[in-house]
């Protein structure tokens, strides 16, 4: 377990074991610890069918018994999700009319944020095979979203296109990365952020800044080299990293 969304996956994973009543994640240290009665055997086989690497480290009694309300926390990943999406939209809509691959890519990105914090949230009180549905429609929307990002990567690389805009992709580039920056200050005042899963959510929107600033770098290297090259390549980076996204979501479908 070493990504936030990872996180989310293992959370819809074992959201049938009833007998499961905290769920305590750290990110850094890849380490979850599970407040449960019994099943542990179930609980264990259920974390192994994800195939995230995962292992059982030790096995001890508590006498832990409350835990903290998700409620204030549920309530700000709703207002993270709302700006991805939002994002997502202008993004998709500028890239195309600018020609940029990487603000395509990008918006996707967005798109994949979205799915992950829009999985646990939508799905909530739903039956495991309606989440596995979900999950299924939302992993393959984004590779075949990605896979013709691709193909349209390699026909613009090996074709004669026009330039992409490099300043709608800095301009767009610059207000995703303060919404990004939004989300991260929302995050970060939250009561809760010293949870790890705050922090995690924190974690997966700084690296949405990267991206972002990617973005910007390779709108400043179109202007300066005069190619097309620069906004291919971030494109090409950010689709896999979308496809790997979509690859954690539908092992939830299996």
């Amino acid at each position: 377990m070493d990504c936030p969304s990872e996180e989310n996956l293992i959370r819809m994973k074992l959201d049938s074991i009833s007998s499961i009543k905290n769920l305590d994640f750290d990110i850094p240290k890849r380490q979850l610890i599970v407040y449960h009665i019994g099943q542990s055997e179930a609980i264990e086989n259920s974390i192994l069918e994800l195939d995230l690497g995962g292992r059982l480290i030790s096995t001890e009694q508590t006498k832990k018994t409350q835990f903290a309300e998700k409620t204030n926390q549920k309530k700000l990943l709703w207002t993270v999700l709302a700006i991805n999406f939002a994002f997502f939209l202008i993004e998709i809509t500028t890239g195309l009319i600018s020609k940029s691959m990487g603000l395509v890519a990008d918006s996707l990105d967005m798109l994949a944020d979205s799915f992950v914090y829009g999985l646990s949230l939508f799905a909530v009180g739903g039956t495991l095979a309606r989440k596995k549905r979900i999950a299924r429609l939302a992993g393959y929307f984004q590779i075949t979203l990605a896979i013709i990002g691709f193909v349209e990567v390699l026909r613009r690389f090996f074709g004669v296109e026009a330039l992409p805009d490099f300043k709608t992709m800095i301009v767009v580039s610059v207000f995703a990365l303060i919404a990004n920056g939004i989300c991260l200050y929302l995050l970060q005042k939250s009561k809760s952020k010293e949870e790890a899963h705050m922090k995690a959510s924190m974690i997966f929107t700084s690296n949405d800044v990267i991206i972002n600033l990617g973005v910007i770098a390779a709108g400043l290297l179109v202007n300066w080299l005069n190619s097309n090259k620069p906004d291919l390549i971030i494109g090409t980076i950010v689709f896999i990293l979308v496809i790997q996204g979509a690859r954690r979501i539908l092992r939830l479908g299996t």
